[in-house]
């Protein structure tokens, strides 16, 4: 068993037309904006007009990291059969649906949606200042044509994810005291080292797999039996179970803070 990491470098990196999703011209003049272009978006997986990259990593479909410009966003559009959850990084991210829903999240906060039998909404920076940067992930359900259903959760109130890990998202099965529940057998956990040194383990269980994500910062994953890999701000790694037993996944912030997303969930 060992810890493949994806370099950030591998990444294909999206940088698409502002009107594909009903923007207008990009502001060049806007000293406010960090890119040159609307949205920035890497892709960990083929998605949208670049389709050589890998597939999927078991249910795991889709993990875009994305980068929106003040007052842009992603107009009104349509997704179906698929489980979609947002992690807010920076900024603040506003949500329509065709369900009814209008709300705004900060960083820390996820929002998921059960897409099922269709539903209609837009992802949009409404700051005319800070730009916006979410990770989106679309996870295979468990069957078709389900019921639409959308709910969040508002993270960063008080630290609440600074040395220890947020069960963010969980099965609807699972008796797991998750932020959020959705129609697959999968476990998302956050959480924020706060300074160099800081550790945390997590069970990894037999027949499992793990995408790791390193948001911001840089941080060691050591996996017993296995060698540790460093990941940078934007790296990912992928761990597959070939054990029989249960084992621990040790994170170590190192050089300063580290911020961490983890997928887990059955192996392919």
């Amino acid at each position: 068993m060992a810890v493949s990491v994806v370099p950030k470098e591998s990444l294909y990196v999206s940088e698409p037309d502002p009107a594909w999703f009903g923007n207008g011209q990009n502001d060049s003049s806007n000293a406010r904006w960090t890119n040159a272009n609307w949205l920035k978006s890497r892709f960990h997986f083929s998605f949208a007009e670049n389709m050589s990259g890998k597939p999927k990593f078991g249910v795991l479909r889709v993990l875009n990291d994305d980068l929106v410009q003040p007052s842009r966003g992603f107009g009104t559009h349509p997704h179906s059969n698929m489980e979609i959850v947002t992690y807010v990084v920076d900024g603040e991210l506003t949500h329509k649906d065709s369900m009814g829903t209008s709300e705004s999240l900060g960083r820390g906060s996820i929002q998921f949606m059960t897409a099922g039998t269709g539903v209609m909404h837009s992802e949009y920076n409404d700051d005319d200042e800070k730009p916006l940067r979410f990770i989106q992930m679309w996870i295979l359900p468990r069957k078709r044509g389900l019921e639409p259903n959308y709910g969040s959760y508002r993270g960063g109130s008080c630290h609440d994810a600074k040395d220890k890990w947020v069960h963010l998202v969980s099965s609807v099965e699972s008796e797991a005291d998750a932020k959020a529940k959705v129609n697959q057998d999968v476990n998302i956990y956050g959480t924020e080292l706060s300074e160099a040194g800081k550790k945390l383990d997590l069970d990894f269980g037999p027949d499992r797999q793990v995408y790791v994500l390193a948001i911001e910062g840089s941080l060691t994953v050591d996996l017993e039996g296995a060698s540790a890999a460093k990941l940078n701000q934007q790296d990912a790694a992928e761990i597959v179970s070939t054990s029989a037993k249960i084992q621990k996944l040790e994170f170590s912030s190192v050089e300063g803070p580290a911020h961490v997303l983890v997928v887990e969930m059955a192996r392919a």
